[in-house]
């Protein structure tokens, strides 16, 4: 079988993702904005579908095995993401050498990438996608053995993923409390479904690629120059359809998120123009207004290192090693203000992405090859972003460490240890080390109904306080919540309180709520920033 054989049927399990995806985020168990996993997974897939079909018609299997591995990997998003991409990628590794697909090559497949999953995931817990995988698993291997036919045994592997998803309530009792079942597993239970209707020509009409990605503008990444001193990265352009923006109001947005602004035109036609460090949220802003269309995001800094390497390579010279520096820093963070005090504490390259846009294992990886340093360091600054820049650190060809931080405060902290005159490894234990005693919480408003740790319900439109990834405090008030929250991370060791006023979060209350904090804890020494983050109206950290 060619390329062309196979991707249909990579189409028709994408297509029956995507199309689901809402429904998969709805189950996030946390009624915060960020539900991402049906996003994530989708996103994964859609590159997948894009690598095999770039491929050449004729294309070997084992082409198309490199372009599922490499296709997963490189668009991985967030935990479930990225476990997808493990587990399709060692699903490829298993059919290495099969002569025919039956049931046992099925169960050798699954077999070899249940137990690579489990070993990649530190802390396995039962009743998530990796519980379905495993019962999967186990269901071809019964297909196997009692000699199913591949169609027999495809459609009882899938009544197994379904089944098992419907269990995972009862292993896990946060699923159950809040009458759901796991994501991931759903996700994972969706492909496998869709790739099986196509083999078995349940599907008749199969989907074409352009049926499977999302609508969206078109984003293009192109070569121009349009420096200009700018001190933002990105130069962000597009065409804008609406009858109904607040020029004025606009332009004031885009004056805030950046440099060199424009916005010309009448309605209905403007083009738009901004340099800025946030190309998402000039889009967010824009799409809720209006329609664009012709996108074109370049960074700067990358086409100004590009346009230096070619004109060494035209003069006959090459950048010398030693010209860069030992050391190098990248993070992750959403937010004007997060950029700055990154940027001021010695980050080279900053990754937009956190709660609510996990960044892939291939920004990442551009991001690693970005820096003109010779080994680098990740904070990754959430905790579903972990296991992307891990997998990046594992294909890049320069040294990299990941500090498992998971908020920016911990970044922070962790950056007042940096000792250019010690080497990565020494770096990276030392800040590993010291995020341990930072304790950080953040505040942000419900979306759905749920309940907190301690039972009490939550209402949408409630104000929630998070620490140690778990619902503490439930109140209408975002000061209220806030000093509930510092009271349970507050400690008789602890002397520095970090808090970061999110976009939402007005300057006249956060300078109230300032006050209330330091007359309620007059030893505590409050390091207050405007963190601009979207979402979370605080984010707060004691140590």
């Amino acid at each position: 079988m060619s390329s062309s054989d196979y991707l249909p049927y990579i189409q028709a399990a994408a297509l029956a993702l995507s199309s689901r995806k809402d429904d998969i985020n709805k189950l996030n168990v946390f009624p915060v904005p960020d539900g991402d996993t049906g996003t994530n997974m989708s996103l994964t897939i859609e590159t997948v579908v894009k690598e095999v079909a770039a491929l050449p018609e004729n294309a070997a299997f084992v082409d198309v095995r490199k372009a599922i591995t490499h296709g997963s990997l490189m668009g991985a998003r967030g935990n479930s993401g990225v476990i997808t991409s493990q587990i399709l990628r060692w699903l490829c590794e298993g059919l290495e050498g099969a002569e025919k697909f039956d049931a046992p090559t099925m169960a050798r497949a699954l077999e070899r990438a249940t137990a690579v999953a489990f070993q990649a995931v530190r802390k396995p817990v039962e009743g998530t996608i990796l519980t379905v995988l495993r019962d999967t698993s186990q269901a071809a291997r019964q297909a196997a053995d009692e000699m199913k036919t591949k169609d027999e045994a495809l459609r009882f592997i899938t009544e197994v993923a379904f089944a098992s998803v419907r269990r995972t309530p009862e292993l896990l009792p946060v699923l159950k409390e809040n009458g759901v079942v796991d994501a991931g597993g759903f996700g994972l239970a969706l492909l496998i479904e869709g790739f099986v209707r196509a083999v078995t020509g349940e599907i008749t009409a199969l989907p074409t690629l352009e049926s499977i990605s999302q609508p969206q503008p078109k984003v293009e990444i192109e070569q121009i120059d349009d420096w200009e001193g700018s001190e933002y990265l990105y130069c962000t352009e597009f065409l804008m359809i609406s009858d109904t923006i607040d020029i004025d109001d606009a332009q004031d947005f885009l004056s805030r998120m950046g440099d060199c602004e424009l916005l010309v035109g009448s309605a209905p036609d403007f083009k738009v123009h901004v340099h800025t460090n946030d190309p998402g949220e000039v889009l967010s802003y824009m799409t809720g207004r209006g329609q664009v269309s012709e996108v074109h995001i370049h960074n700067m800094n990358l086409q100004s290192r590009e346009r230096n390497r070619m004109l060494a390579e035209q003069d006959g010279t090459s950048p010398a090693p030693e010209q860069m520096k030992d050391l190098g820093f990248i993070a992750v963070a959403a937010g004007e203000g997060m950029h700055k005090i990154l940027t001021s504490l010695g980050v080279d390259h900053i990754v937009n992405g956190g709660q609510t846009m996990n960044p892939s294992t291939k920004d990442l990886l551009d991001a690693i090859n970005a820096v003109s340093a010779k080994s680098v360091i990740i904070f990754p600054d959430n905790k579903n972003i972990i296991l992307a820049a891990n997998a990046a650190a594992e294909v890049s060809e320069k040294p990299v460490a990941v500090v498992p931080t998971k908020s920016v405060p911990q970044a922070f902290s962790a950056l007042f240890l940096a000792d250019l005159e010690a080497g990565l490894e020494e770096n990276a234990r030392a800040m590993t080390e010291a995020i341990k005693g930072v304790r950080t919480a953040e505040i942000t408003t419900a979306i759905k109904d749920a309940k907190a740790a301690n039972g009490k319900p939550i209402n949408s439109g409630d104000i929630i306080g998070i620490t140690n990834d778990t619902i503490e405090v439930v109140g209408n008030e975002l000061e209220q919540v806030a000093l509930e929250l510092i009271a349970m991370i507050h400690d008789d060791e602890a002397d520095t309180l970090t808090i970061l006023a999110g976009e939402d979060l007005n300057q006249e209350d956060f300078e109230n709520l300032l006050q209330d904090i330091e007359e309620t804890y007059p030893d505590l020494e409050v390091d207050a920033h405007r963190g601009d983050q979207p979402l979370y109206p605080l984010v707060m950290a004691i140590e």
